[in-house]
């Protein structure tokens, strides 16, 4: 049995999964689902969420002084405490993070306890580009970074996206399919160390500082 496949049946781990794209026919959606069968296969338990749920008006602090904060802020922080680590498949808009999760993350961000604080992360995306929306994983890093969550060091993005994909939503080029599945399952047992290994947790952290 390959290593990244033994199971952690002691302590497993919970890892939300979402797509940052309110479109039904995201590319990026398909490329979430994947994702979450990658983690359910190799014994994660999976919180698939759509972007929908976590959907806010434009952030405004005269609405946050009332004390409310919209119900798609609430419950992404809820899904967050709920689970060790998340997975974002993020579109790229004109080369930067798109609108709405932004927005979103923003609103979280004024909780307190602030929610993504040393919450663990792995970035993806899928985009019809030849950069296959990298440049918008960049710019989606830095708020996270900036709030204190450890971003994965290696991102995946999958260029050409729109010819990409099977009929039945499974990656074509198996040497992408399988630099994907490397990639979770590596995030996965980081996670892992970081939920059951102390000392494991604490070189992660000195990792980013």
């Amino acid at each position: 049995m390959n290593k990244h496949q033994i199971e952690n049946t002691q302590n497993p781990i919970r890892i939300l999964v979402f797509s940052a794209s309110l479109s039904k026919d995201s590319l990026n959606t398909k490329l979430a689902k994947i994702a979450a069968a990658v983690i359910k296969k190799n014994g994660g338990i999976v919180d698939f969420a759509s972007m929908s749920e976590f959907d806010c008006p434009s952030f405004n602090q005269d609405l946050e002084a009332t004390g409310r904060f919209p119900p798609g802020a609430e419950e992404l922080r809820k899904r967050l405490l709920e689970n060790d680590a998340f997975i974002i498949a993020s579109p790229d808009y004109n080369g930067s993070i798109s609108g709405v999760l932004k927005n979103t993350i923003d609103w979280v961000s004024r909780f307190r306890p602030q929610p993504f604080n040393g919450r663990q992360a792995m970035l993806l995306s899928a985009s019809p580009s030849v950069a296959g929306g990298n440049p918008g994983l960049w710019a989606l890093r830095m708020p996270l970074e900036k709030l204190g969550s450890p971003v994965f060091p290696a991102m995946f993005s999958l260029a050409n996206a729109h010819n990409a994909f099977s009929p039945e939503g499974d990656i074509l080029e198996e040497n992408l399919l399988s630099r994907l599945e490397y990639n979770l399952l590596a995030f996965k047992e980081t996670v892992e160390a970081s939920k059951n290994y102390p000392l494991m947790k604490e070189n992660w952290k000195l990792f980013f500082e």
